[in-house]
Protein backbone atom coordinates (compact mmCIF):
# COMPACT_ATOMS: atom_id res chain seq x y z
CA UNK A 1 0.00 0.00 0.00
CA UNK A 2 1.10 3.52 -0.45
CA UNK A 3 2.69 4.93 2.51
CA UNK A 4 2.68 8.67 3.76
CA UNK A 5 5.91 10.19 4.88
CA UNK A 6 5.78 8.95 8.21
CA UNK A 7 5.23 5.62 7.45
CA UNK A 8 1.39 4.89 8.19
CA UNK A 9 -0.74 4.02 5.25
CA UNK A 10 -2.84 5.31 2.67
CA UNK A 11 -5.53 2.64 2.58
CA UNK A 12 -4.73 2.14 -1.50
CA UNK A 13 -2.20 0.76 -3.44
CA UNK A 14 -2.87 2.62 -6.09
CA UNK A 15 -3.88 6.21 -6.02
CA UNK A 16 -4.97 7.12 -9.58
CA UNK A 17 -7.92 4.13 -9.43
CA UNK A 18 -9.67 6.89 -7.19
CA UNK A 19 -8.79 10.11 -8.84
CA UNK A 20 -11.51 11.80 -10.63
CA UNK A 21 -11.02 14.40 -13.52
CA UNK A 22 -8.60 17.21 -13.28
CA UNK A 23 -10.10 20.04 -10.83
CA UNK A 24 -8.44 22.31 -13.31
CA UNK A 25 -10.04 20.88 -16.23
CA UNK A 26 -13.03 22.87 -17.81
CA UNK A 27 -15.97 21.48 -19.13
CA UNK A 28 -14.44 22.82 -22.64
CA UNK A 29 -11.81 20.69 -22.30
CA UNK A 30 -8.80 23.07 -21.52
CA UNK A 31 -6.58 23.18 -19.12
CA UNK A 32 -7.47 26.12 -16.58
CA UNK A 33 -4.06 25.76 -14.46
CA UNK A 34 -1.78 26.64 -17.86
CA UNK A 35 -4.44 29.90 -18.30
CA UNK A 36 -4.21 31.26 -14.47
CA UNK A 37 -1.35 30.24 -13.21
CA UNK A 38 1.20 30.93 -16.26
CA UNK A 39 3.85 32.23 -14.09
CA UNK A 40 4.35 28.80 -11.63
CA UNK A 41 5.03 26.70 -15.16
CA UNK A 42 5.53 28.94 -18.35
CA UNK A 43 7.25 26.19 -20.25
CA UNK A 44 3.75 24.05 -19.83
CA UNK A 45 1.75 27.10 -20.20
CA UNK A 46 3.11 27.85 -23.73
CA UNK A 47 2.92 24.23 -24.52
CA UNK A 48 -0.98 24.61 -23.65
CA UNK A 49 -1.60 27.75 -25.28
CA UNK A 50 0.35 26.39 -28.22
CA UNK A 51 -3.02 23.76 -28.86
CA UNK A 52 -5.71 26.37 -27.67
CA UNK A 53 -5.32 25.38 -23.81
CA UNK A 54 -6.89 22.17 -24.89
CA UNK A 55 -5.93 19.38 -22.23
CA UNK A 56 -3.88 16.42 -24.03
CA UNK A 57 -5.57 13.98 -21.11
CA UNK A 58 -8.89 14.16 -22.83
CA UNK A 59 -8.04 14.63 -26.30
CA UNK A 60 -8.70 11.34 -28.14
CA UNK A 61 -5.36 11.69 -30.57
CA UNK A 62 -2.90 11.66 -27.43
CA UNK A 63 -2.05 8.78 -25.10
CA UNK A 64 -1.31 11.07 -21.93
CA UNK A 65 -2.97 9.77 -18.73
CA UNK A 66 -3.59 12.00 -15.87
CA UNK A 67 -0.26 10.59 -14.32
CA UNK A 68 1.48 12.46 -17.39
CA UNK A 69 0.45 15.49 -16.61
CA UNK A 70 2.73 17.62 -14.03
CA UNK A 71 -0.12 19.93 -11.93
CA UNK A 72 -2.96 17.27 -12.23
CA UNK A 73 -4.86 17.59 -9.24
CA UNK A 74 -8.28 15.88 -8.25
CA UNK A 75 -9.77 16.85 -5.29
CA UNK A 76 -13.25 14.85 -4.11
CA UNK A 77 -15.86 17.71 -3.60
CA UNK A 78 -18.59 14.63 -2.53
CA UNK A 79 -19.38 15.45 1.30
CA UNK A 80 -19.32 11.91 2.71
CA UNK A 81 -17.15 9.10 3.65
CA UNK A 82 -15.56 7.35 0.31
CA UNK A 83 -15.21 4.28 2.84
CA UNK A 84 -18.58 3.92 5.07
CA UNK A 85 -21.22 6.65 3.65
CA UNK A 86 -21.09 9.04 6.45
CA UNK A 87 -22.19 12.20 5.17
CA UNK A 88 -21.08 15.30 6.79
CA UNK A 89 -22.99 17.42 8.79
CA UNK A 90 -22.10 20.71 9.88
CA UNK A 91 -23.95 23.37 12.14
CA UNK A 92 -23.41 26.83 10.97
CA UNK A 93 -21.78 29.03 13.55
CA UNK A 94 -20.00 26.30 15.03
CA UNK A 95 -16.25 26.08 15.24
CA UNK A 96 -17.40 21.74 16.04
CA UNK A 97 -14.37 19.47 14.91
CA UNK A 98 -16.22 18.66 11.08
CA UNK A 99 -16.83 14.56 10.87
CA UNK A 100 -14.97 14.48 7.52
CA UNK A 101 -11.23 15.29 6.71
CA UNK A 102 -9.21 15.55 3.84
CA UNK A 103 -7.33 12.42 3.40
CA UNK A 104 -4.77 12.64 1.25
CA UNK A 105 -3.71 9.64 -0.96
CA UNK A 106 -0.52 10.47 -2.92
CA UNK A 107 2.90 12.27 -1.25
CA UNK A 108 6.25 12.62 -2.25
CA UNK A 109 8.41 9.59 -2.66
CA UNK A 110 12.01 9.09 -2.37
CA UNK A 111 12.67 12.70 -1.75
CA UNK A 112 11.24 14.45 -4.94
CA UNK A 113 8.25 16.90 -4.96
CA UNK A 114 4.51 15.71 -4.85
CA UNK A 115 3.40 17.18 -8.29
CA UNK A 116 -0.20 15.59 -7.85
CA UNK A 117 -2.88 16.18 -5.54
CA UNK A 118 -5.18 13.08 -5.35
CA UNK A 119 -7.50 13.36 -2.12
CA UNK A 120 -11.20 12.11 -0.80
CA UNK A 121 -12.75 12.60 2.00
CA UNK A 122 -12.89 10.57 5.05
CA UNK A 123 -14.86 10.24 8.33
CA UNK A 124 -12.41 10.78 11.15
CA UNK A 125 -13.05 6.78 12.66
CA UNK A 126 -12.31 5.85 9.45
CA UNK A 127 -9.23 7.73 8.84
CA UNK A 128 -7.79 7.02 11.77
CA UNK A 129 -8.19 3.45 10.84
CA UNK A 130 -6.66 3.64 7.55
CA UNK A 131 -3.98 5.45 9.23
CA UNK A 132 -3.19 3.29 12.45
CA UNK A 133 -4.18 -0.28 10.90
CA UNK A 134 -4.79 -2.28 7.93
CA UNK A 135 -8.50 -0.67 6.94
CA UNK A 136 -8.12 -0.04 3.16
CA UNK A 137 -10.59 3.04 1.32
CA UNK A 138 -11.79 -0.25 -0.35
CA UNK A 139 -13.48 -2.15 2.53
CA UNK A 140 -17.32 -2.34 3.03
CA UNK A 141 -17.38 -0.95 6.03
CA UNK A 142 -20.31 0.67 7.64
CA UNK A 143 -20.31 3.62 9.74
CA UNK A 144 -18.50 3.69 13.52
CA UNK A 145 -21.15 3.75 16.22
CA UNK A 146 -19.68 6.92 17.51
CA UNK A 147 -20.07 8.21 13.90
CA UNK A 148 -23.47 7.47 13.99
CA UNK A 149 -23.91 9.36 17.42
CA UNK A 150 -22.18 12.23 16.56
CA UNK A 151 -24.13 12.71 13.18
CA UNK A 152 -27.65 12.06 14.99
CA UNK A 153 -26.48 14.48 18.40
CA UNK A 154 -26.06 17.20 15.22
CA UNK A 155 -29.53 16.35 13.51
CA UNK A 156 -30.90 17.00 16.58
CA UNK A 157 -29.72 19.89 17.20
CA UNK A 158 -30.50 21.09 13.61
CA UNK A 159 -34.05 20.21 13.90
CA UNK A 160 -34.52 21.76 17.47
CA UNK A 161 -33.20 24.89 15.87
CA UNK A 162 -35.69 24.89 12.63
CA UNK A 163 -38.71 23.91 14.88
CA UNK A 164 -41.03 26.97 14.57
CA UNK A 165 -43.08 28.36 17.84
CA UNK A 166 -45.11 30.98 17.73
CA UNK A 167 -45.83 34.26 19.48
CA UNK A 168 -48.92 33.00 20.73
CA UNK A 169 -46.91 30.11 22.16
CA UNK A 170 -44.13 32.35 23.68
CA UNK A 171 -46.70 34.47 25.32
CA UNK A 172 -48.54 31.53 26.85
CA UNK A 173 -45.82 30.18 27.62
CA UNK A 174 -44.65 33.10 29.46
CA UNK A 175 -48.10 33.91 30.62
CA UNK A 176 -48.04 30.37 32.58
CA UNK A 177 -44.36 31.08 33.75
CA UNK A 178 -45.45 34.43 35.27
CA UNK A 179 -48.81 32.85 37.26
CA UNK A 180 -47.00 29.76 38.95
CA UNK A 181 -43.92 32.26 40.35
CA UNK A 182 -46.17 33.66 43.12
CA UNK A 183 -46.88 29.74 44.14
CA UNK A 184 -43.12 29.03 44.62
CA UNK A 185 -43.51 27.61 40.93
CA UNK A 186 -46.20 24.98 42.43
CA UNK A 187 -48.89 24.79 40.16
CA UNK A 188 -52.47 24.46 42.05
CA UNK A 189 -52.84 20.42 41.74
CA UNK A 190 -56.92 19.77 42.47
Amino acid sequence: MEKTPQGTSVGVDDPYEFAGVCDHLTGEGQCRYAFDHYEHDPEFARERARDDYDCPVVDPETDWSWMDCPHFRSCNHDRECVRCGLEEKRMAHDDERPLLEEHHLSYARDGTELSHEITVYLCRWCHSKVHRSWARITDDAAPDTGAIAALEERRGREDDELGFESAAERYERSDDEDDNEGDGGRRDQR
